[in-house]
């Protein structure tokens, strides 16, 4: 019972927030709709059921005149069955993709605000495949939902519809053994009851497994679709590595997993289609066997024989709805689970952001430095990585950054950015300043390659010409007809080129703050040495901080600072050795 109440906890918490949104008139609208078809659905059943008793009474009896009214009779019926169903699943899908887009839209606002997702990776993702989530799993909850729900709904209207009818007949139809009338009220119900406990019992026992199995098949085919991904976007760098048949041998590995679990699968529910299909099939005869004494003494007529039938079909398969809905069941359970941790690491990651225990960036007012307090960077475990005190980049001055390797030079570009907080002190940046980020392989979305320039503000913001300007600026003039032209640009162009493309965003947007991240690091001396000429010429009021290693740019920067050691962590000093701490 706890975990039956933690389930229904978890499916409310999800499926509610739709029901009060925005578009809640509209989805409460479309589900008392389809409700209502299913409620005038089981009544249809309800008179499919009297008409069962009146036909066959008519066969019995030859009685033509009767017999034509009742194939009247049914064939208004079915066609009213048939067109409330076809608009009940009309609506139902209809339902469902309002639904769903309205989780997605959510998922992925939660997702992606304030970085969401990036701190998701730094905890360890325990709610891996974000992409299945928003895509598979949204789509089968609001399926298995919908149906489930439905289905619940239809059994619990079915049992109280024709438990009366089924205990009504147990009466015109006494349980005859042994040549006598045995008084048993209901008996037929009873009957019904015990059968369809049994069958859930034996179903559940048999078919619990499935749960777990379902949670983690769903976890190994996001794996091993995450990692085919993951080789297309490497490929050149496995080419030239020659690494196909190690990376056939990990995906291999990694499929290996999704066949493993997929045959537990297969074993697992051939144990219960065996049962469930046994168990559906005894139902078909079960009732018969019940009343046939009944009939063969003349109790009853055919006509009510195949009532009683109808009837006690109808109750046994409300009773038995768990274990016709099982497979769909372990499924939902698995979905909102994995929902669940979803929306649970989205939780943790907005924690995370908002602890007292963080870095804390700050807004600041007067001049225009961004200062550096008491900042200890760290890393995920807890293990100091750099601190700072009372250091500034002052406006208008270039500086560059430079320290070995694993030193933490990226990272602490990633505290300043504000999205990086483990650690504990402050980072004050002047109110309304505009920062940019390049690091040494910039992003460029799937698309036109001017949306992916001037990325992330909109197409509009900038012109073609102004676009056009900055490519040939960075040396890119070549790229210049091919604004409009779609593609994966980064895969299409060299990095060097990428590199190129990242700087004429960051001539478009002209940032107070621009942070060089290796940014030139592929391109060769006089190639970097002349994009930052540029930066210095077009963009002389704004601030630059460079993280590099060659010696070079020193010549472009009024300003060198180095990370060097300092016992367990590194410490922001001047280039000179033996300076103090910034």
């Amino acid at each position: 019972m706890n975990n039956l109440r933690s389930t229904l906890a978890i499916v409310w918490r999800i499926a509610a927030p739709y029901f009060r949104s925005e578009d809640k008139w509209a989805g409460r609208g479309l589900l008392a709709a389809v409700i209502g078809s299913e409620l005038a659905i089981v009544g249809i059943t309800v008179l499919l059921n009297q008409w069962n008793s009146r036909f066959y009474n008519a066969l019995q009896e030859r009685n033509w005149d009767s017999f034509v009214y009742e194939i009247i009779y049914f064939s208004v019926l079915a066609t009213i069955y048939t067109v409330i169903a076809v608009y009940q699943l009309y609506l139902n899908q209809w339902l469902q993709i309002r639904w769903r887009r309205w989780m997605t839209s959510q998922y992925l606002g939660e997702w992606l605000h304030r970085a969401n997702h990036y701190r998701m990776q730094l905890q360890g993702d325990a709610a891996d495949n974000p992409d299945q989530r928003m895509t598979d799993d949204v789509k089968l909850f609001v399926d298995r939902t919908l149906n489930i729900g439905v289905g619940l709904l239809s059994a619990i209207v079915t049992l109280a519809s024709f438990v009366v009818i089924l205990w009504t007949l147990s009466d015109a139809a006494p349980l005859h053994m042994f040549g006598r009338d045995l008084t048993f009220p209901g008996y037929l119900v009873w009957g019904a009851l015990i059968y369809s406990v049994l069958g859930t019992v034996l179903t559940h026992l048999i078919g619990w497994p499935l749960v777990g199995l379902d949670y983690r098949q769903q976890q190994y085919e996001a794996d091993f679709r995450f990692n085919l991904v993951r080789v297309r976007e490497n490929s050149e760098q496995i080419a030239l590595l020659r690494g196909e048949p190690a990376e056939r041998e990990r995906l291999l590995v990694r499929f290996g997993q999704v066949v493993e679990n997929w045959l537990a699968i297969m074993t697992r529910t051939k144990k219960l289609t065996a049962f469930t299909a046994s168990y559906s099939q005894a139902s078909v005869i079960f009732p018969y066997i019940l009343v046939a004494p009944a009939y063969f003494a003349e109790k009853i007529q055919l006509g009510g024989m195949m009532q009683t039938a109808s009837a006690f079909s109808s109750v046994q398969g409300a009773l038995s709805f768990f274990i016709s809905a099982y497979r769909q069941l372990a499924e939902w359970q698995a979905v909102m689970n994995r929902l669940d941790g979803f929306e649970a690491g989205i939780v943790a990651a907005n924690e995370l952001a908002s602890r007292a225990d963080r870095i804390h960036v700050v807004e600041a007012g007067g001049d225009r430095t961004i200062d550096l307090k008491q900042l200890i960077v760290r890393l995920p475990n807890g293990t100091p990585l750099v601190s700072a005190d009372g250091f500034h980049l002052r406006q208008d001055e270039r500086t560059l950054l430079t320290g070995p390797s694993g030193s933490g030079k990226s990272t602490l570009f990633r505290a300043i950015a504000g999205i990086w907080p483990f650690g504990a002190g402050s980072i004050a940046i002047p109110a309304n300043a505009t920062l940019m980020m390049l690091p040494q392989r910039p992003y460029f979305p799937v698309g036109a390659l001017h949306d992916a320039i001037v990325y992330p503000a909109e197409a509009g913001t900038f012109s073609s010409d102004q676009v056009r300007d900055a490519l040939i600026s960075v040396g890119l003039p070549r790229l210049a007809p091919r604004l409009a032209e779609e593609a994966h640009w980064n895969r299409m162009l060299s990095l060097g080129e990428q590199q190129r493309l990242g700087l004429a965003r960051a001539l478009l947007h002209a940032p107070q703050y621009l942070f060089l991240d290796e940014a030139t690091a592929s391109l060769d001396e006089p190639s970097e040495a002349e994009l930052y000429r540029l930066l210095a010429e077009k963009m002389p009021s704004t601030t630059i901080v460079s993280i590099g290693h060659r010696s070079t740019l020193e010549a472009f920067h009024q300003r060198n600072i180095v990370l060097a050691r300092d016992g367990d962590r590194f410490t922001l000093r001047n280039r000179a050795e033996g300076a103090e701490p910034l």
